[in-house]
């Protein structure tokens, strides 16, 4: 097991701006995480077997449009696959009362326009191993 956080950053839905999505992979790989990228457009089933395959520990969720509005189908996926430990984040416009909905359906957090990169990529560092010591108890 690769003591790197591995995190896949996708896009589901119909909302193909990725240039978020894209700096935020590049800025977490940089960190020095393992970053599965897709490319936007992607279907839940396929996000659901991708990190199932390559074995996340954190899923990034960008949406500029309301495809956010899609994730907690995501998150029931994801615990019907057994895959109910891996985190979630989401990132990109969404609003304050989305926010609330996309929280109590299990995102661990959202990241709205502006944040710091470095904040991010602290939170899915400590994100990752809550998920591994989940996976792996001591």
């Amino acid at each position: 097991m690769s003591l790197r956080p591995k995190v896949l950053v996708t896009k589901i839905g119909l909302d193909g701006h990725d240039r978020g999505s894209r700096i935020v992979a590049a800025h977490l790989r940089d960190a020095g995480m393992e970053v599965v990228y897709t490319p936007p457009w992607q279907e839940i089933a396929a996000v659901v077997k991708l990190a199932q395959e390559e074995d996340v520990d954190v899923i990034g969720i960008s949406s500029l449009a309301t495809d956010h509005l899609i994730v907690p189908r995501l998150m029931h996926a994801l615990r019907d696959a057994g895959l109910a430990e891996v985190g979630v984040i989401v990132g990109g416009i969404v609003p304050d009362e989305d926010e609330r909905a996309l929280l109590d359906a299990g995102v661990a957090r959202v990241f709205h326009p502006g944040s710091s990169l470095d904040d991010i990529a602290a939170f899915v560092r400590d994100l990752a191993a809550r998920v591994r010591s989940a996976r792996f108890p001591a």
